[in-house]
């Protein structure tokens, strides 16, 4: 069972994870290995190697900003092996309590508005493109758990858009203050991150992802 963290720092929610590996070879904090898995995920990274990459690029700047000592950048298996003996929910229960510590008013209720797409049943028409692919109508909503109505929603033709683009573009629309954004693991393309902010003024929109795990047959 994770303890909750007073501290708000990253590093400290990360370090309250117990360790999942065993302890001969161990080489890199646990703690070191996901902070260093996060930031590389949020740059860009999709693979192992790709973390690899980001490692060996910015090691020596992870050493000296956090004090460590890291001689060496680790490889693609350390960060696989990581990844398969980690206690992902206890992982993701830590991170979205430190997206929440991130509220400056912390005695306020949250908001947190879920954004969905689904496609439209009998939507789908016959594949009139060279490829054979068959387009359908997605509508993406954006719901209010603590009203239970949709609050907005938009609707595209999946070959003339996709559900990045017609969750920015419906965000951009709304007034949002101070709320937490829950939307899919999609939406972590830097494009949606990287896009100007909706038309909200005062304290930031936040997201939370809902990161999609699945098991190995």
């Amino acid at each position: 069972m994770v303890q909750p963290v007073a501290n708000i720092d990253l590093i400290a929610f990360l370090q309250a994870l117990p360790e999942g590996r065993k302890r001969r070879g161990v080489r890199y904090p646990q703690w070191l290995l996901l902070l260093m898995a996060i930031l590389g995920i949020l740059s860009g990274c999709r693979s192992a190697r790709d973390l690899e990459r980001f490692a060996k690029r910015h090691h020596q700047a992870f050493a000296a900003a956090l004090d460590v000592d890291m001689p060496k950048a680790p490889c693609d298996s350390t960060f696989l092996y990581l990844f398969a003996r980690v206690e992902l929910e206890q992982l993701f229960g830590l991170l979205r309590q430190w997206m929440l510590a991130q509220i400056a008013d912390q005695d306020r209720e949250v908001e947190q508005p879920i954004c969905d797409g689904k496609t439209l049943r009998g939507s789908a028409p016959q594949p009139d493109s060279t490829d054979g692919a068959t387009r359908f109508v997605t509508q993406v909503t954006l719901y209010a758990c603590e009203l239970g109505v949709v609050i907005a929603q938009t609707s595209f033709d999946t070959g003339e858009s996709h559900e990045r683009a017609a969750l920015r573009a419906l965000l951009s629309t709304l007034e949002l203050e101070g709320v937490l954004i829950q939307a899919d693991a999609l939406h972590t393309s830097p494009a949606l991150f990287n896009s100007p902010p909706s038309r909200a003024r005062g304290r930031p929109t936040k997201w939370c992802n809902s990161l999609e795990t699945s098991t190995p047959a």
